[in-house]
């Protein structure tokens, strides 16, 4: 049997993809993205976790239709983010499915499809790339401020956890949520949101999404929710 092709919508819509995955591929060579679309659907979900920042990165892509010969069957795969890549053909506006791989623990463990309540009160984008801005600021001051023995993998790893833990306003919501939309290229323009279901948040925007399962409260400080 020949592998499913993914016949996206447009080129951009390719381009998309292929940014996505290049991104994913600089915080490791070794990535791999579990594949999603629904059965006779026209939109695919590709999830990823760079692992710089823990949490899940999502990008969704509109399909001119789910596969290659009109086969039905819903797709759901982990595969090679670098093999995906590699297939993208931006100018057909094409991707070829790689054979699947064995999943990462976390490409078992995806937020839900529905439930998702917005968050009110939330900062929006403008504010959150100012303080991603900051952190990143703080981050290279306090390294620098390091003696030059000190400045080990542990060393570098325990300020980014004191700073990107930090809580955004009273959320409760973590500051490496809003540093993953932005290093991952989705924290632009004026459009943000932040939902919540259950145990996960999802910082949303109109080029990618990163979400977060929190503790079992799944809490989120004094900030109000209302249905999307």
């Amino acid at each position: 049997m020949s592998a499913p092709v993914l016949h996206f919508a447009d080129r951009g819509e390719a381009a998309d993809v292929a940014a996505f995955l290049g991104r994913l591929l600089h915080y490791d060579k070794a990535a791999a993205v579990r594949l999603q679309a629904q059965a006779g659907g026209q939109a695919l979900a590709v999830f990823g976790r760079p692992p710089s920042f823990e949490v899940l990165a999502i990008r969704t892509a509109r399909l001119l239709k789910p596969y290659e010969n009109g086969i039905d069957d819903a797709l759901d795969v982990t595969v090679s983010a670098g093999e995906l890549l590699d297939s993208v053909d931006e100018g057909a506006a094409t991707a070829v499915v790689p054979a699947a791989v064995t999943g990462p623990p976390w490409a078992g463990v995806l937020p839900p499809r529905g439930g998702w309540e917005r968050v009110s009160g939330f900062p929006g984008a403008e504010a959150l790339r100012g303080l991603v801005k900051v952190a990143v600021g703080e981050f290279r001051a306090r390294v620098e401020e390091l003696a030059p023995e000190a400045r080990t993998r542990a060393g570098l790893d325990g300020i980014g956890r004191e700073i990107w833990s930090r809580e955004i306003g009273g959320s409760g919501v973590p500051v490496r949520l809003a540093h993953a939309a932005a290093s991952l290229g989705f924290l632009r323009g004026d459009l943000v949101d932040l939902l919540a279901a259950g145990a996960w948040v999802r910082l949303r925007t109109p080029y990618g999404s990163v979400a977060l399962r929190r503790g079992a409260s799944g809490g989120l400080g004094g900030l109000a929710v209302s249905p999307v």
